[in-house]
């Protein structure tokens, strides 16, 4: 039974190991950089071995297989420094052809080098490159019409962002790509096209090893209101389910899409009509708070931040933080924003203490109370007696210039 079972495995390894071969002789012939580089590696091998067995002993230039060597490169290369060359009639030919294979296999690879990076910039422009290789960068999905100034305002209120490190996936032309990369500032912009809400694109932009993303409401295409906010919820359930540590924001025009981010664990929602009406309708008071909304919110200003605080501060009253904050930096601390990060860790960390407690009935609040969690939820002017919680930002307004 044992030599049975021996023959048989045997056998499966033969099979495997001769797949194995088969698959490499495929390859190899399949690839045409592979048979043009054992073409070359070849010709310098019969070429260095060739001159070194005529030239040695015969000519001093020619004392080492390096020398040969160094004579095959310099002579194929058409280069011909003139340095060591042959005496012997063996030599000599093998002299002429280096020169008649050098023209030769120099243009080869001089094509296929210059193939290659075009072939590089022809993807590049049609958005079909495959990023395997990018960590924490920035990966932004959809269309809108004013994307540069968009762009503009994110590596503004990012200045560790660069440029090159956003990955633009949209369905969009690419001449307006082309128009977007054409601005200096926007020259290494990463571009894919396709559909954001596919995985294979998604795994195209290596969205596994990225930071964060932003998801637009799409206007690329000629999509519903309704269409753009479901394509955004898909996008967003998509990247979670392939990345759970990404911090996620999404655009919505319909308020009633909200709730179905939420359970995506989205941590970022602009709800961008809303933002609207509300600013149209306090226009519409004389109440000036339109100019005020637009002052905090000015990515040129930046009057309105949040603030890392030192871990000393959590468990301590919001007026102690205030003051601190006050004194070293002079900022208006205006409240707090809790659940800061990843809603996904957020959750996580809530949930491994909820069940900390013995009491069912106690345990069966603290998991509801899980639920609940906000991401990045904002208490403003919460009293000073109020109780600073882990993983809280203040809300600050910092100290400006003042101008006329």
């Amino acid at each position: 039974m044992k030599t049975i079972k021996g023959l048989a495995l045997k056998e499966k390894n033969d099979k495997k190991r001769k797949l194995t071969i088969s698959d490499i002789s495929e390859r190899i012939r399949n690839n045409n950089n592979v048979t043009m580089a054992l073409i070359v590696i070849g010709i310098l091998a019969v070429s260095s071995f060739g001159a070194y067995f005529f030239e040695i002993g015969v000519n001093e230039g020619f004392e080492s297989l390096w020398d040969s060597v160094w004579w095959t490169i310099v002579t194929i290369t058409t280069v011909g420094y003139g340095d060591k060359y042959p005496v012997t009639v063996g030599g000599k030919f093998v002299g002429i052809l280096m020169m008649v294979l050098g023209v030769a296999t120099v243009g080869i690879v001089t094509g296929r080098i210059a193939s290659f990076l075009v072939d590089k910039q022809i993807k590049a422009r049609g958005g079909l490159i495959v990023l395997e290789k990018m960590k924490g960068h920035f990966i932004l999905c959809g269309w809108k019409n004013e994307l540069e100034n968009i762009l503009d305002n994110i590596l503004r209120v990012n200045p560790r962002l660069k440029a090159s490190d956003i990955v633009l996936i949209s369905e969009a032309d690419p001449e307006k790509v082309d128009h977007i990369r054409s601005i200096p500032k926007f020259k290494y912009l990463k571009y894919l096209k396709g559909d954001y809400i596919d995985e294979k694109v998604l795994h195209r932009a290596n969205v596994k090893s990225a930071e964060t993303a932003l998801v637009l409401a799409d206007v690329s295409r000629q999509y519903s209101a309704q269409e753009v906010d479901s394509r955004t919820v898909m996008a967003v359930i998509t990247i979670d389910s392939l990345n759970k540590n990404i911090y996620t924001c999404a655009e919505l025009i319909d308020e009633k899409f909200m709730k179905y981010l939420k359970l995506a664990n989205c941590d970022e929602i602009i709800l961008t009509r809303e933002l609207n009406k509300v600013l149209i309708a306090n226009a519409a008071s004389a109440s000036g708070i339109s100019h005020i909304a637009s002052e905090l919110l000015s990515p040129k200003r930046k009057c309105l931040d949040t603030s890392v605080f030192p871990d000393r501060f959590i468990g301590k009253s919001f007026a102690e933080l205030s003051a601190f904050l006050k004194d070293s930096k002079e900022d208006i601390v205006i409240g707090l924003l809790e659940h800061t990060g990843k809603i996904y860790d957020r959750k996580k960390e809530a949930l491994s203490e909820a069940q900390k407690t013995p009491d069912i009935s106690k345990l069966v609040e603290n998991l509801q109370s899980v639920k609940k969690i906000t991401p990045n939820h904002p208490v403003l002017n919460p009293g000073d007696d109020y109780i600073i919680k882990n993983n809280s930002r203040a809300i600050v307004v910092p100290r400006m210039s003042v101008e006329g």
